[in-house]
């Protein structure tokens, strides 16, 4: 899949050559404020471009695959505050921060500014913005931060498009392809809400505008419906991964499963928090597909009666059952243990059960 998408796009920087001479007619004819800033010098010769390392050719080649349409209007300097983050974007806008930004910071502090323009259109009906992103929500963060953190005449650089929303959504698409930090789940219900709102629920018409397998992409969109109660169970949504969730939603579907998965997350998502709290390393993504995955396995494993010894190794209670009547404790005689430490122990039975999900029904 990634070389298919590298080739992809390597056909579309050598197609740039023939649109240029149009691009840079119409940039040029269509001035525009606030801050206008003098449209690029023509680009450099072929052979430089095929190298696929500039970011620039590479956003030229996107807004012209997102749309046979895609008319470049001009090249801004705006305040990041008058632009919002387009919502069908992939990328979480709200798991952003200084420490997955910091490379991009320390690029645009060192190059005075950025060098590579995002991607936006014009809006209507907000008064409090007047463009949203499409490509480039990362440079719209990190300028918007050092704007806010002693760079306050940082401009967001911008080209402006116009685009419907398909199309902004595959050009946002294509851009999130190559970024490793938009995460597989992140992209997967990003599909999923494209699916509904631009193909009509057509997955093959879908597949066939993206450029991708329909299979992946069916792939894709069956990790996207994992419930919020499964995902608590990982340290981080960018934990998610394609090829190890894939079974995970798979095993869902399984009606006689899906209960024991979901009583194992709610216990994994309390351990988790319980970890971040004291500031304990998080249970590994791989350990919780695991735990999740065998989840029905250690159910059955349970269901017979489980003894409690005393500090003196004598039975001091067992729990009997477990089921839709109640919970079964039997407290046995000569254990040693006081009436206080069996009700105890009782207690703390009961407390475990609750938090696999396994407690008294109120």
């Amino acid at each position: 899949m990634a070389r298919k998408q590298s080739d992809y796009l390597a056909a579309l920087l050598a197609d740039e050559e023939a649109a240029e001479t149009k691009a840079e007619t119409e940039a040029q004819g269509a001035a525009e404020s606030p801050a206008e800033i003098e449209a690029p010098s023509p680009a450099p010769a072929r052979a430089e471009r095929l190298r696929g390392t500039t970011l620039l050719g590479r956003e030229s080649a996107l807004a012209r695959v997102a749309s046979g349409e895609v008319r470049q209007v001009t090249q801004l300097l705006l305040d990041p505050a008058r632009v919002r983050v387009w919502k069908g974007n992939a990328r979480s806008y709200e798991h952003l921060s200084e420490e997955s930004c910091r490379e991009l910071i320390d690029s645009l502090i060192a190059e005075g500014g950025q060098k590579v323009p995002a991607v936006v259109r014009r809006i209507d009906g907000d008064p409090d913005h007047d463009f949203e992103v499409i490509a480039g929500t990362r440079r719209h963060w990190s300028v918007s931060w050092l704007r806010a953190n002693s760079y306050p005449q940082m401009q967001f650089v911008a080209q402006v498009a116009q685009l419907d929303d398909e199309a902004a959504f595959r050009l946002a698409d294509l851009e999130n392809r190559a970024r490793k930090d938009v995460s597989d789940l992140e992209r997967a219900r990003n599909y999923a809400a494209a699916l509904r709102d631009h193909y009509g629920s057509h997955l093959t018409r879908m597949a066939e505008r993206l450029k991708l397998s329909k299979g992946w992409l069916s792939k894709m969109l069956k990790v996207a419906s994992l419930p919020d109660q499964v995902l608590a169970a990982f340290a981080s949504p960018a934990d998610v991964q394609l090829k190890p969730a894939y079974p995970l939603a798979q095993a869902l579907d399984d009606r006689s499963a899906a209960p024991a998965i979901l009583r194992e997350a709610k216990v994994l998502a309390k351990v988790q928090d319980e970890r971040r709290r004291m500031g304990d390393p998080a249970i590994p993504a791989n350990e919780v597909i695991a735990r999740l995955l065998n989840a029905r396995e250690r159910d059955n494993e349970r269901s017979g009666p489980v003894t409690y010894n005393s500090d003196f190794d004598r039975p001091a209670l067992t729990l009997q059952s477990v089921n839709r009547q109640g919970v079964t404790l039997r407290l046995h005689s000569g254990s040693g243990m006081s009436l206080e430490e069996l009700v105890e122990l009782a207690r703390c039975v009961l407390v475990d059960l609750e938090i696999e999900g396994r407690g008294v029904r109120r």
